[in-house]
């Protein structure tokens, strides 16, 4: 998929992908729970990763992307996941991953060439010591200059904020309701 064209239907096709998921999911308390575990713990990295960032001003390498370039995609695929475990049906489990991955790889790829063009070298350096997307390697640990004492990175609650994470939080909590909701008071 052209990544232009992912990175702009991304947002509308998973607002449908929802409605879809909210139509087909049969959940099951032996499913949903275990779900709903899965997703959370995909929140909290979305947290975690958001607590990090400074979009556009900063390369993150601290945290999360000590790990992974793409934490908050990968808290977004562990909630999805959850989420798919939690609706119990067999059709979203193999709709979730296939659409996660022709949505997600050209707009990580897209997102890299954009890195690259704002932070040059220090980019290539971090990119090539720290896996794309499923943390496989020892952390990245950032070479400090010589009197150097500024921290490398912390988290911080105020971007978390500013990164506007608290939607994905409330989307979390909004989902999670509305499956339990469908196990219990739609059936």
């Amino acid at each position: 998929m052209n990544t232009s064209i992912a990175q702009r239907i991304r947002v509308p096709l998973g607002f449908c992908y929802g409605l879809l998921f909210l139509y087909l999911a049969t959940p099951l308390p032996a499913f949903f729970y275990p779900g709903i575990v899965l997703a959370g713990l995909g929140s909290a990295l979305r947290v975690w990763a958001a607590g990090h960032l400074n979009k556009g001003r900063e390369l993150a390498t601290s945290g999360p992307y000590s790990w992974t370039r793409n934490p908050l995609y990968l808290g977004s695929f562990f909630m999805g996941l959850g989420f798919t475990l939690a609706a119990a049906n067999f059709w979203l489990a193999v709709l979730f991953p296939v659409l996660f991955v022709a949505i997600y790889i050209p707009v990580m790829k897209r997102e890299e060439q954009e890195l690259t063009r704002t932070f040059g070298v220090g980019y290539a350096v971090y990119r090539d010591q720290v896996a794309l997307f499923l943390p496989l390697n020892p952390p990245f640990i950032p070479r400090r200059e010589e009197g150097d004492s500024k921290p490398t990175g912390n988290f911080q609650w105020g971007k978390v904020i500013c990164n506007r994470e608290y939607r994905a939080v409330v989307g979390f909590f909004l989902v999670t309701a509305l499956i339990w909701t469908k196990m219990f008071l739609w059936r």
